[in-house]
């Protein structure tokens, strides 16, 4: 049995800039937006002009990866960010990390700084400026043993 999981975000009303937004910093591509005022009006659920232009559903590849998104619908409870679910991007090489990184904290607050551990040449945790906490992390030219 194969299963895929994926990151599912949801933002209150700014899901297309963070779908644009993460498609820059992370060198991903945007596969489709749809809009709820995509879909066929229900006169026993009307849309007000503001919820017609939410996202209600878009997907972004970031290399073999897919992000998805979503916006709320005005008024429900919405806390942006969150401590108990980080992304973990894992660039190619210190480069593209970097890179990754700076994109990632502009407008963001660096939780902790690019930098050597035991398990990485390059490690940092920054929060973005919608306040999603991301995990930027090289992989080691050798592999970790005890």
């Amino acid at each position: 049995m194969s299963i895929k999981l994926n990151p599912y975000l949801n933002f209150d009303g700014n899901t297309k800039e963070a779908v644009y937004f993460y498609e820059k910093a992370l060198g991903g591509k945007v596969m489709g937006m749809m809009l709820f005022g995509d879909m066929p009006e229900n006169p026993d659920y009307p849309l007000t002009d503001d919820m017609k232009d939410r996202v209600m559903h878009a997907h972004l590849k970031v290399g073999e990866f897919d992000l998805m998104f979503s916006d709320t619908f005005p008024g429900m409870p919405f806390q942006a960010g969150g401590e108990t679910v980080q992304i973990a991007v894992h660039p190619e090489d210190e480069t593209q990390a970097r890179a990754i990184f700076a994109a990632l904290e502009d407008g963001g607050q660096v939780v902790m700084p690019l930098q050597q551990t035991e398990w990485s040449p390059l490690y940092g945790i920054v929060k973005d400026k919608f306040g999603v906490t991301f995990q930027v992390n090289t992989p080691a030219e050798e592999p970790c043993v005890e």
